[in-house]
């Protein structure tokens, strides 16, 4: 419990990143909806789900899988990648993979908002660029 709660505080900065980033560049509160997921493997369900709706422009996926003993985390990882692409490439929206994929807490911190970035700015910053272009290809 105590890992899953340290992992749910790098989600937060993450969340509270990308969000701040939507607002920044525009975006109102009543466009930004943020969905909860049990972990990072379930994230390209509902993922697939919200593309499905048409109602989004884009969905931003926040997450953190980090290294444990065992080959957990590269299966998890292949998994999430892997089904966020199906739901971009199936809906046509974009998806963004916003996971932390880290070999320890120190890493994931570090891009969640400390040292190293923030992988919630960076996921929005992607999907505000990705939106433009989907929008330019289209028409």
């Amino acid at each position: 419990l105590d890992n899953l709660r340290r992992q749910r505080q790098m989600c937060i900065r993450d969340r509270d990143g990308a969000v701040e980033t939507l607002k920044t560049h525009g975006a109102s509160p009543e466009q930004i909806e943020v969905f909860y997921v049990p972990g990072s493997f379930e994230l390209p369900m509902l993922a697939d789900k919200l593309a499905a709706t048409g109602k989004y422009a884009a969905v931003i996926c926040l997450g953190a899988v980090i290294q444990g003993e065992t080959m957990h985390h590269e299966y998890i990882n292949h998994a999430v990648a892997h089904g966020l692409i199906n739901a971009a490439r199936d809906h046509g929206v974009p998806v963004m993979f916003g996971v932390l994929t880290c070999m320890n807490e120190k890493q994931a911190l570090d891009r969640a908002g400390g040292d190293v970035g923030h992988k919630g700015v960076e996921a929005a910053e992607a999907a505000l660029e990705m939106v433009e272009v989907y929008r330019s290809v289209n028409g």
